[in-house]
């Protein structure tokens, strides 16, 4: 009973053993499972299509094939102004402002 006991913890230590890198630094993890853990999916910023804007009063944008108006959201960003030739979005206290393409070609 006594061997049997022993072997089997034996058995059990070597799996445990087995399971851990023994020249990994103290504390280290694989980077998946960190990646995982830590990093969200981050969002592309939106696509500027066009800028529809009526007497200057209230303007109308289309971003990533969705119209939008001044406080609404698209893929995660909200749409904090919207101006003539500009969209200003903003996420986690961070603002990125879109530009329209301008058509100026030069021959």
């Amino acid at each position: 009973m006594v061997r049997v006991l022993v072997s089997a913890l034996f058995v059990y230590s070597c799996v445990v053993v087995a399971s851990q890198d023994p020249t990994a630094p103290l504390g280290w993890q694989k980077p998946d499972s960190i990646e995982a853990k830590s990093k969200k999916k981050q969002q592309p910023l939106p696509k500027l299509q066009s800028i529809v804007c009526t007497n200057q009063v209230q303007c109308r944008a289309v971003l990533s094939d969705k119209a939008v108006l001044v406080g609404d959201t698209v893929n995660g960003f909200k749409v904090s102004q919207i101006e003539a030739q500009s969209v200003t979005i903003s996420r986690g206290g961070k603002q990125w402002k879109l530009k329209i393409f301008t058509q100026s070609i030069k021959n």
